[in-house]
C-alpha cells in the first residue's frame, strides 16, 4: 500500500470523526468545539507521519495521540490552568473533571451550555479517544468499515443528547459521508491496484466496485437521517438524555416563601429588594407551587444550570433590569416568567416556571445581579385553556363536599375556558375580602384553612385567594398553578423601584392553549404599580374588559353533533400515542432481530456442522457450500450434482469459487460411494475448501455480500431432500 493512499484514509477517518464531534453543536454552539476538535484531528494526523517516518514508533503510537491531544487540549481549553504554556495540576484536574464529570455537567444544564472546559473538554476528549481507536483499526487491521465504529458512537451520542432535524440532519449526513466515503473508496481503490497484475499502478479512474462503498455509506446516512427526522408518531418532541438528569437541589433545606406571605405581611415596611427596569413589571415570582394533597402546596420544578441563554418569544418585547436584594435569606431569587438570561450569578434555572435557585444560599441575603426578558404578545384567541399542560391539573386531596357546590357556583355552569377562568377570578373578587393589617391575618393553605375562607370567613390574604382559585379551577377543568412572588412596586428611591414586605403576593395562573401560563390576580390587586402593563398582562386586561356580565353569561355553543370534550379525552390520546409507540417498537425490534439475528443464526448453523465427524462432516461441508451460494443468487435445484453447482457458481463469480466446489465434489464422490471409512483429514479438506470459496465470495461486489449475509430463505431446509442437520 503506497503512502500516499494511507494518507487519504487517515485523512477521511479524522475527517469523519471531527465531524461526529461537531454534531454537538446544538449543545454548545460550533464556535466553542471548533478549536478544539480541529486540534484533535490535527494531532492524530500528525503522530500518523510522525510514526511513519520513524517506525521504531508504531507500537507506541496510541500513547502518543492521546498524550499530545491533552497537551494540545490543555493549551486551548485549559489555558488559565498553564503556567508559561507548561500544564499544571489544575490542569491535569480540569482535564480528569471534564473527562469523568463533563458529561452529567453538560446535561444538568440549560442548552446552549456554557463552554466552560469542566462542560465543554467531554466532547473533544470522546473525540480523542475515538480517534486512537479509529487510526490503530484503520491502519493495522486494514477495516475501514470497523475503523468508523468509534466515530459513528461520537455521532449517535452527540444524537442523544440533542438530536438534528429537517435540513440540518441532512446536511450533517453528508457532512459526515463525505469523509467516511473517501476512507471506503480508498480503501477499495488500494487493494485494486495492489492486486492488479504487474505490480501497484495509480490510476484515479473511479470502478464501480471502488465507487459501490463510499456512495452506500452516503445513500444510507442520508436517508436515515431523514427518516429519524420526520418519525414523531406523537407529535411530541423526542427523548434525550437530557430530560433524565436535573441539577441536585442545594444541600439545605428549601422553605416555601407561601409560609412566609403572613409573617411577611405583620412587617409591611421592611425591604425586600429594589430594582432597575427599562420595562414595567406587574410580578416578581419566586416560587411554582403544582402539587396539593390537601394540607401542603409543593414544587415540582426541575432545575437545571444556566447555560448561555434561554430562549425567548421570537418577536416578543425585550426587557432588562437591575436587581439588589438584601431580604430573602433563602435561596430564591426574584425572577420573571419569560426570563432569557442572568448575569452576576449562576443559580440554578427552572426553564418552565421561570424560577432562580441559588446554588449556594450560604453565600448571604445580599446578591446584585442583572434579568433579561422577553414578553410575547399573547393573542388569547379562542381563549381554549390547555389540559395537557404539566401540573395544570394536579391533585387536590381530599375535597371537603360541601366545597364541591362552591365550584359549581363560581363557574356557572360554564365548561372549561379561559372565560370560565376569568368568571371564577371574578366571582372570588366580589364575593370575598382582601385581609389587611398587621394583626389577626389569615395563614394557612390547606384544606381546613381554605374551607373556612369559602364558606365561612370569606376573608384572607392573597396566600388563600389563591390557593382556593387554584383548587376551584382544578375541580372545574381549569389547569392552574400558584406562584408565590412580589409585585411590581411604584416606590422608588435613588432612581431604583423599592419592594417592601406588603408587596408580597401569591396568584394562579392558568394554562390557555396556545399562550402558555397566564397569570390572574383574584385579590384585584396585582399590577397596582402605577405602571402600564405590557405582554400578558395586557391581554389578560383586555380579555377582562370583555367579560360579559354574571346574568349574561351563556355556556359557548359547540358545533352540532359534537359533544364537549371531557378531560378523559387526553388519556384516549395518549393511548393511541402509545399505539403509534408500540408499533414503532416492534418494527425497530424486528428489524434488529433481522439484522443481527439471521447472520448469527447462520454462524451458529455453521459451527454446528463444523463439529460433526465422519461421513457427516464432509455432508456438512457440502450443506454449507451449497447455502452460501445460495444466498449469493446461485440457482440450485433438486437433483443438481456438485459439479453442477461448481460450473453455476463460477459463472456468477468466476475461478475463485468454481474450483473449490469442483474439489469439494471429489471429496464427497470418495465419501458416498467408495466404501471407505471417512477419517479426519477428508473432513478437514471438505472445510477447506469451504473456506476457499469464502475467499472466493470475499471479492464480490460490498452491496452483494450484505445481501447474501442478510438472505432469511437460506435457513430454510432445502425441499424434497433430507437434510442431515
Amino acid at each position: 500500500m503506497s503512502g500516499r493512499f494511507d494518507r487519504l484514509a487517515v485523512a477521511g477517518l479524522l475527517g469523519a470523526t471531527a465531524v461526529a464531534g461537531l454534531l454537538f453543536a446544538p449543545v454548545f454552539g460550533w464556535k466553542s468545539l471548533l478549536v478544539p476538535v480541529l486540534v484533535v484531528a490535527v494531532v492524530g494526523y500528525g503522530c500518523v507521519e510522525l510514526t511513519a517516518k520513524f517506525p521504531k514508533l508504531a507500537p507506541y503510537r496510541p500513547l502518543l495521540v492521546a498524550l499530545l491531544g491533552i497537551l494540545g487540549l490543555i493549551e486551548t481549553v485549559l489555558t488559565s490552568t498553564t503556567l508559561t504554556f507548561l500544564p499544571t495540576a489544575a490542569s491535569l484536574r480540569g482535564v480528569a473533571r471534564g473527562f469523568t464529570e463533563g458529561w452529567q455537567l453538560t446535561l444538568q444544564s440549560t442548552w446552549p451550555a456554557k463552554p466552560v472546559p469542566e462542560q465543554l473538554l467531554f466532547v473533544p476528549l470522546t473525540v480523542l479517544l475515538a480517534v486512537v481507536l479509529g487510526v490503530e483499526l484503520v491502519l493495522r487491521l486494514k477495516k475501514p468499515l470497523v475503523a468508523l465504529v468509534p466515530s459513528l458512537a461520537v455521532a449517535g451520542l452527540a444524537q442523544a443528547y440533542q438530536a438534528l432535524t429537517g435540513i440540518v440532519a441532512v446536511a450533517a449526513a453528508l457532512g459526515y459521508a463525505l469523509p467516511a466515503g473517501l476512507l471506503l473508496w480508498t480503501n477499495r481503490r488500494t487493494s485494486a491496484v495492489s492486486k492488479a497484475p504487474g505490480g501497484p499502478r495509480f490510476s484515479w479512474r473511479m470502478t464501480g466496485s471502488a465507487v459501490w462503498p463510499a456512495l452506500s455509506t452516503v445513500v444510507a446516512l442520508v436517508v436515515g437521517a431523514v427518516a429519524l427526522a420526520g418519525l414523531d408518531p406523537v407529535g411530541r418532541d423526542p427523548l434525550t438524555l437530557k430530560d433524565t438528569q436535573a441539577a441536585p437541589p442545594p444541600r439545605s433545606r428549601l422553605g416555601n416563601p407561601l409560609d412566609e406571605i403572613a409573617q411577611r405581611l405583620t412587617r409591611p415596611d421592611e425591604e425586600v429588594f429594589r430594582y432597575r427596569s427599562d420595562l414595567p413589571v406587574d410580578q416578581w415570582r419566586l416560587v411554582v407551587l403544582t402539587g396539593f394533597d390537601g394540607a401542603n402546596w409543593r414544587s415540582d420544578s426541575r432545575f437545571r444550570r444556566l447555560g448561555a441563554g434561554l430562549d425567548g418569544a421570537p418577536e416578543g418585547v425585550v426587557g432588562s433590569a437591575e436587581l439588589r436584594v438584601r431580604g430573602l435569606a433563602g435561596p430564591w431569587l426574584p425572577s420573571h416568567a419569560d426570563l432569557t438570561g442572568v448575569d452576576g450569578l449562576t443559580p440554578l434555572v427552572d426553564q418552565d416556571a421561570g424560577t432562580l435557585l441559588m446554588d449556594s444560599p450560604s453565600a448571604g441575603p445580599a446578591r446584585d445581579y442583572r434579568l433579561s426578558w422577553s414578553s410575547p404578545e399573547v393573542d388569547l384567541g379562542a381563549g381554549e385553556v390547555d389540559a395537557r399542560a404539566p401540573g395544570g391539573l394536579g391533585g387536590l386531596g381530599a375535597v371537603p363536599p360541601e366545597v364541591e357546590q362552591v365550584a359549581k357556583n363560581a363557574v356557572r355552569g360554564l365548561r372549561p375556558t379561559f372565560q370560565s377562568a376569568l368568571q371564577l377570578e371574578r366571582f372570588l373578587s366580589h364575593n370575598y375580602q382582601v385581609a389587611v393589617g398587621k394583626e389577626d391575618l389569615p395563614t394557612g393553605h390547606g384544606w381546613p384553612q381554605l374551607r373556612h375562607f369559602l364558606l365561612e370567613s370569606k376573608r384572607g390574604t392573597s396566600e388563600q385567594f389563591a390557593a382556593a382559585y387554584v383548587v376551584l379551577a382544578r375541580m372545574s377543568g381549569i389547569p392552574a398553578r400558584l406562584v408565590v412572588g412580589f409585585r411590581g412596586s411604584a416606590e422608588t428611591d435613588g432612581g431604583m423601584n423599592v419592594v417592601h414586605n406588603r408587596d408580597v403576593l401569591a396568584w394562579p395562573e392558568v394554562a390557555v392553549d396556545g399562550a402558555g401560563w397566564v397569570a390572574l390576580d383574584p385579590t384585584a390587586t396585582a399590577g397596582k404599580a402605577g405602571q402600564g402593563q405590557t405582554g400578558p398582562g395586557k391581554a389578560v386586561a383586555k380579555a377582562r374588559a370583555q367579560l360579559p356580565a354574571e346574568q349574561e353569561l351563556r355556556p359557548p355553543q359547540l358545533p352540532p353533533g359534537t359533544p364537549p370534550d371531557p378531560p378523559e379525552d387526553q388519556n384516549a390520546d395518549a393511548g393511541a400515542g402509545w399505539w403509534w409507540v408500540a408499533l414503532a417498537v416492534t418494527i425497530v425490534l424486528l428489524g434488529l432481530g433481522w439484522l443481527a439475528g439471521v447472520p448469527m443464526a447462520k454462524a451458529v448453523r455453521a459451527r454446528r456442522r463444523r463439529r460433526r465427524t465422519g461421513e457427516e462432516g464432509v455432508l456438512g461441508a457440502w450443506d454449507e457450500i451449497r447455502d452460501r451460494l445460495r444466498a449469493h443468487g446461485v440457482p440450485f435445484r433438486i437433483g443438481m450434482t456438485p459439479r453442477d453447482l461448481a460450473e453455476s457458481a463460477g459463472s456468477l463469480a468466476g475461478e475463485g469459487i468454481r474450483e473449490p466446489v469442483a474439489r469439494l465434489a471429489k471429496v464427497l464422490d470418495v465419501t458416498l460411494w467408495s466404501g471407505v471409512p471417512v477419517g479426519d483429514g477428508a473432513v478437514r479438506r471438505a472445510w477447506q475448501e469451504v473456506g476457499e470459496m469464502r475467499k472466493g465470495l470475499a471479492t464480490r461486489p460490498f452491496a452483494a455480500r450484505v445481501l447474501a449475509a442478510l438472505e432469511p430463505r437460506t435457513l430454510v431446509p432445502v425441499k424434497g431432500k433430507k437434510t442431515r442437520e
